[in-house]
């Protein structure tokens, strides 16, 4: 399958991810709405919050993807660091944002203590992306969007930029799924299958359910007529199988 035009790029910065304290809650929400705009999330990334492996990090991806979307690291504590890493990334001064800091002035007025304050820094010109939860901004430099790692706060940052990325084109998604048999008395077959619709993907996701295996058979194409072809062969290799082909989703737990 040919890719979309339009990628992305997750990365989950922040030490309590890597070491297991925290549970990233934001991944499936961005590819979710990605996905929705036609925008393929092509790799996420987990980095602790050490400059060098945040600058790295950014580099790297900006230069290989259309959108690049970073989550956490952008509080008010020491750890904090994810904001100056991406001005050095893109060799920016970093300093106070006059828009910012006008912000978190008006939110916390007399509470407004120096290390509050640090979350009006950014790297200097900026885009700031709007924070109704806390009021603290994310911001943009070129096609990097860096927000907040709290579930709430990252969502809402999102929401309020997703308007402006260009997306692909929409994929058509389709399911074939039979229950009795796994992967792995069709696996050979499933490649073959793939081998002979190049234009699509098919991803096998195995579940159980009520004590049977089972396998969901999912295929994503640009043309109705490309995915329909592959699906069609789906079924008749479940059928050689000796299963029977359901089209659509069948839900239990998955295995993978």
């Amino acid at each position: 399958m040919t890719d979309t035009t339009a990628t992305a790029c997750v990365l989950v910065i922040g030490n309590e991810v890597l070491s297991g304290r925290t549970q990233d809650a934001n991944i499936n929400y961005i590819a979710s709405e990605l996905t929705k705009l036609g925008i393929r999330l092509a790799e996420c990334r987990v980095i602790p919050d050490v400059e060098s492996e945040i600058v790295d990090a950014v580099n790297h991806c900006r230069a290989k993807y259309s959108y690049v979307f970073t989550t956490g690291g952008i509080g008010s504590t020491h750890d904090d660091i994810t904001a100056a890493s991406v001005a050095k990334a893109f060799g920016l001064e970093f300093g106070m944002n006059p828009e910012a800091e006008r912000i978190l002035l008006d939110h916390y007025g007399d509470k407004a203590n120096d290390a509050r304050m640090r979350m009006a820094m950014t790297p200097v010109g900026a885009e700031l992306i709007d924070n109704p939860v806390s009021k603290a901004p994310g911001f943009r430099v070129e096609n990097v969007y860096v927000m907040a790692g709290v579930p709430v706060i990252a969502r809402a940052m999102f929401d309020n930029v997703k308007g402006t990325l260009a997306g692909g084109k929409l994929l058509v998604v389709k399911t074939v799924s039979t229950i009795g048999i796994s992967e792995g008395m069709i696996a050979v077959e499933l490649g073959d299958v793939q081998k002979a619709h190049a234009d699509v993907d098919i991803g096998s996701y195995p579940f159980l359910k009520m004590g049977k295996f089972g396998t969901n058979l999912v295929v994503r194409g640009e043309t109705d007529a490309l995915v329909e072809a592959a699906c069609a062969d789906l079924r008749q290799l479940i059928e050689d199988a000796g299963g029977e082909p359901i089209d659509g989703e069948t839900e239990g737990d998955e295995l993978k």
